[in-house]
């Protein structure tokens, strides 16, 4: 029923207000997307005012550039939005309603009322589409001169106020949802360009094998940057460009191409600087003058782009990073910006894995020193000189001439003279100091034991090589080589060992890898190596090859003078390990030690202070006479054969002073061949006396 005072038809158009009202009320809290929700705006606000078109104008950015979305009611569709311009749209500037009765050309108004007349509008009514945030846009409902003549023509502006006000909400809403999900995809896309860029990095820099990391690089960094190409060059030691990574679809690297770069000349040299940057090269039609070499490369190669980014580490560019597109696509900044920071981690990897690599090689070298100083540490038996006769001046004198160069050195002299002290002062006092003394001693093994110390092994090389063992000769790489006792080398292994010495080259036993080795050779022998040559037991040109700079030591009898100082270094030596207090030596024991011949030399004088220090009872050092007097220690009678073979071969090791080989050998008193000795001491477990070892400082009273 109509209310009071109101007539039929003001309630019947009242009630199709607020139906339709509520159409549009409905229709915009459904919709989320622009091109559907203004087809059911028209339709619900066409059951309350009649129109024959619908309009709306949304500006774009904060110039006058709009967008026109234009609704006819008949076809029930929007159709394609065109561009216009809010130039001369008082509506949208003032913020109020306007009707305008016709739709001429009207100077400036003319370029979105055009829109409308094309669709047949007559009349049109320009409401502002104002939302809490501000003004939104514009609806224009138009009429035609059909509608004119079937409709009043009056526009019900309040209604049509209230229709923009929700419809301005709602495209308001669905901007900020655009604008949302737009930003929520950027965001996406800006994530996973960082996590990808995270996963390449650490991927590349955690590589700390340099072919581990040749082998990931290319895979990694088309994850960063689509490109056809991927290749990557180094700087070597002389400056010069040569390939690192070359993609497998590339044309090889010529090798002529790497002294035709010069990457202090341009293009290379704006290509490098600043390290930070990447460059984007259009290879057709780029000026080839100055690198025309290169440039006939890439284009061979059927790239038309390429992008080069310096590969940088803290302190020094080591390469180039180029990437090729076989299209003529530019590289975007934003592309350029994610290969030079691919570009700077690969750097670091770069020269994190080669600092790895030497790190580990150094270790391993030094390892294998430490293991051998520890040794010769142990095994170490003077800590200096001790002596100041002629004879010993005179041989240091030739000593100090030779250290500095790089000369072979033969040290020759009796058992005991003290030739491996010798042989660590001359190193001590060599360029080559900072490293290793390795010392062969070469009557210590049988000939095939020997030249596995001498080379080294590789594992299964033979019965018992259950791991890799490198030899002597390597560990004295950059050292120096300390070859003991040269005269008992076999013959057979004579040749190899001259062979090493003139090439300086080696291969462990069961390897066909040669390796080079660099060492200063010092040799020393107690034997007459002219003797050897002429009885052929000693190779002529291996002879000839040691004896560059002979240096002898002479025995302990002709250099008397230096026996009391002699004596009083041992007996502080043997006094501090042995906890005794030995402050002097007595005058009738260091004359009976001055006056003896000793034969063993010094290591006989070793022995002799030693057990002084131990029969002594007080603070004077005093040596038993009877043990020079007695010839021959007395002992008790063999019982056994085999004690009597023992006995045997004992004296005649003392007589020899525990020479096996030679003419003057013990093996040559017995009548015997040196392998069959050497067999039998084996059987008899004879082994050499060896002197102890230690040191010695004055006791705090």
């Amino acid at each position: 029923m109509p209310l009071p005072g109101t007539s039929d038809a003001s309630a019947t158009a009242a009630a199709e207000h607020v139906s339709s009202l509520s159409v549009v009320m409905d229709v915009v809290g459904r919709h989320v997307r622009l091109a559907e929700l203004l087809p059911d705006v028209a339709a619900a606000v066409r059951r309350a005012v009649p129109f024959h078109t619908m309009g709306v104008v949304l500006p774009r950015d904060d110039s006058n550039a709009a967008t026109l979305y234009t609704i006819s009611v008949h076809s029930a569709a929007a159709s394609p939005p065109v561009e216009t311009s809010l130039a001369g749209m008082p509506t949208y500037a003032e913020n109020r309603a306007l009707v305008f009765e016709s739709l001429e050309p009207d100077g400036e108004r003319d370029a979105w009322l055009s829109a409308l007349r094309a669709n047949g509008a007559a009349s049109a009514c320009v409401v502002p589409l104002v939302s809490s945030f501000g003004p939104v846009g514009v609806v224009a409902f138009a009429r035609s001169h059909t509608d004119e003549d079937e409709t009043p023509a009056t526009w019900d502006l309040p209604f049509l106020q209230i229709v923009g006000h929700h419809v301005a909400l709602a495209i308001d809403n669905l901007r900020h949802q655009e604008a949302a999900v737009a930003r929520k995809r950027a965001l996406e896309v800006e994530h996973e360009r960082w996590r990808t860029l995270f996963e390449v990095t650490n991927a590349v820099v955690t590589q700390r094998d340099v072919a581990a990391l040749r082998e990931i690089i290319t895979v990694n960094v088309r994850r960063i940057i689509p490109h056809d190409h991927t290749n990557l060059y180094l700087f070597d030691e002389q400056g010069r460009l040569g390939p690192f990574v070359i993609d497998p679809t590339a044309l090889a690297w010529p090798e002529h191409l790497a002294p035709l770069i010069r990457p202090d000349a341009e293009p290379y040299k704006s290509w490098l600087a600043p390290p930070d940057r990447a460059v984007d090269v259009d290879v057709e039609h780029a000026d080839p003058t100055g690198w025309e070499a290169l440039h006939a490369h890439v284009k061979a190669s059927g790239v038309k782009r390429i992008c080069n980014a310096p590969l940088a580490a803290p302190h020094r560019v080591l390469g180039v990073l180029s990437l090729g597109r076989l299209t003529s696509a530019p590289f975007t900044k934003d592309e350029l910006d994610r290969v030079a920071q691919v570009a700077k981690q690969i750097g670091i990897a770069l020269e994190n894995a080669t600092a790895f690599d030497q790190i580990a090689a150094l270790k391993e070298r030094l390892t294998r020193e430490n293991v051998y100083l520890q040794e010769e540490i142990r095994t170490h038996k003077f800590d200096e000189v001790v002596g100041q006769s002629r004879a010993l001046r005179h041989v240091l004198d030739q000593v100090s001439t030779v250290a500095p160069t790089e000369t072979t050195v033969l040290l020759l002299g009796e058992t005991g003279t003290g030739k491996e002290l010798l042989a660590r002062a001359l190193h001590a006092a060599s360029d080559r100091r900072s490293r290793a003394l390795v010392t062969v001693n070469c009557t210590t093994s049988p000939a095939g034991l020997l030249e596995s110390e001498w080379f080294g092994h590789e594992k299964g090389a033979f019965t018992g090589a259950l791991a890799q063992k490198v030899g002597r000769f390597e560990l004295a790489h950059q050292g120096t080589l300390f070859l003991d006792e040269i005269g008992d080398v076999p013959l057979e292994l004579q040749s190899k060992l001259l062979r090493v010495l003139q090439e300086h080259e080696i291969e462990r036993l069961g390897s066909t890898r040669t390796i080079r080795v660099d060492f200063r050779l010092i040799a020393a022998t107690n034997r007459h190596l002219e003797d050897m040559v002429g009885k052929r037991e000693f190779r002529s040109d291996l002879y000839y090859r040691l004896n560059v700079f002979p240096v002898r030591l002479p025995p302990l009898r002709e250099r008397r003078e230096d026996i009391p100082p002699l004596v009083f270094y041992f007996a502080q030596r043997f006094a501090k390990r042995l906890r005794r207090s030995i402050e002097s030596v007595s005058r009738e024991s260091l004359d009976l030690l001055c006056r003896w011949p000793w034969p063993g030399n010094i290591r006989e004088l070793q022995n002799v202070i030693e057990r002084a220090v131990i029969l002594s009872r007080g603070p004077v050092l005093t040596v038993s006479r009877a043990e020079f007097e007695t010839a021959v220690p007395t002992t008790a009678a063999p019982v056994t054969l085999e004690d009597a073979e023992r006995e045997h071969i004992l004296r005649a090791l003392a007589d020899t002073n525990w020479v096996i080989g030679g003419p003057g050998g013990a093996a040559a008193r017995l009548g015997v061949k040196r392998t069959s000795l050497v067999s039998t001491m084996r059987r008899l477990h004879i082994v050499r006396p060896e002197p102890q070892r230690g040191g010695w400082s004055r006791p705090r009273p």
